[in-house]
Formats: C-alpha cells, structure tokens, sequence
C-alpha cells in the first residue's frame, strides 16, 4: 500500500505566495474552483483526442460531459458516452486503486445497466496549491496532475438512507487521448444493453 504517496516522481515547485491576481480572485481554490478545473482538464484531453466534448446546460442526471466523435469507416457512426466529472486534491491513493468516496446520488448516477448511453466516472487529481495547476510556456502549456476514468456499470445501486459509496478507481485507467478513445468500445455498450 502506498496511501499518501503522491502522484508523478517530482512535485511540482511551489512558487511562494500566492501572487497578487490569485488573492483578488474570489473563490480561487475553493471547490466550485477546484471541480471548473476539472472539467475543463477533461474538455482539453477530448479536444487533444479529437473528440467533441459537449457539456449540459443542466446537471439534473450525473452527466456533466458528453464526448463523441464521427466514428471510424466500417464501425459504429456517431459513438456517444457520458461522464461525470469529479476533482480532487486530497486522493487516497494505493498500489492498485484511488479510493473515492462519492455522494449516493452521485453514485447512482452512474451504477447499474439502466442507460442507453455508456457513463464513466472521470476522477481528475489535482495539486492542493491551485497555483500549481497549470504552467505555461511558450513552448508548452503544463496541466497538473492527471484523470483517471471507471464504469461502475457492474456496480448495484445504493439504497435510501445510504449517505455515501467509496467507489475503488483503478489507477492503471489513466486517462490520455488515448484511453479517451478505448471508452468507445462495444464491450461498454454491451454492458449496458446497448448493441
């Protein structure tokens, strides 16, 4: 077990104070701050993967993005998943899983077979100093630290009364442009019924 080791082999450097653009800020750092981030951490994987990142206007059922794209000739045209987007800057990480406790709405959200849409959860991991987040140069534009993704397809819904579900998020599913395109596949669809 590795519980509080942190991600990537160099943390980044901590630039002192916080500078004088962070403090006028109003809410810099905070959750609402923090989950924005995330968002836009997935919205920047998809658009490097070429994948139309769609966001809803209302989160009324767990679904904060929409990724598609046209689809490869000779598959499935137009595959569409769903995902709801968490961030964290406190994970619990061991050597096989990140252990995130997730409200049982959210959680049911994304439990069981009932979709006609595969959903994942996507679980971005970032630094606890928010000046750390992104660093840009004029070569390269730096986001700290990384997403993982899993589907919880397989997974029973909680029940009333249930305040919260530790979910168990693999820390081999990184998540890259990559790995994006892997959540296409039938065997998701499949999960959910869908052929």
């Amino acid at each position: 077990m590795t519980y509080g080791v942190p991600l990537g082999s160099v943390p980044p450097p901590h630039p002192g104070p916080n500078p004088q653009w962070a403090k006028q800020s109003p809410g810099f750092g905070d959750n609402g701050h923090r989950g924005h981030f995330g968002e836009q951490f997935i919205r920047m994987l998809a658009a490097a993967a070429n994948i139309d990142a769609a966001q809803r206007d209302r989160d009324r059922v767990g679904v904060d993005w929409q990724l598609g794209h046209p689809g490869r000739p000779g598959r499935r045209r137009y595959p569409v998943i769903e995902a709801q987007v968490k961030c964290t800057s406190s994970p619990e990480l061991y050597d096989d899983h990140i252990a995130f406790d997730m409200k049982a709405q959210h959680y049911n959200e994304l439990a069981g077979r009932d979709y006609d849409i595969p959903r994942f959860l996507f679980l971005v991991l970032a630094p606890t100093d928010p000046v750390t987040w992104s660093d840009a140069t004029a070569e390269r534009l730096l986001l700290r630290r990384a997403a993982y993704w899993t589907c919880l397809h397989d997974q029973e819904l909680v029940g009333v009364g249930t305040r919260a579900r530790r979910v168990h998020v693999p820390r081999g599913n990184l998540l890259t442009a990559a790995t994006l395109h892997d959540l296409f596949s039938p065997d998701f669809r499949a999960m959910v019924g869908v052929s």
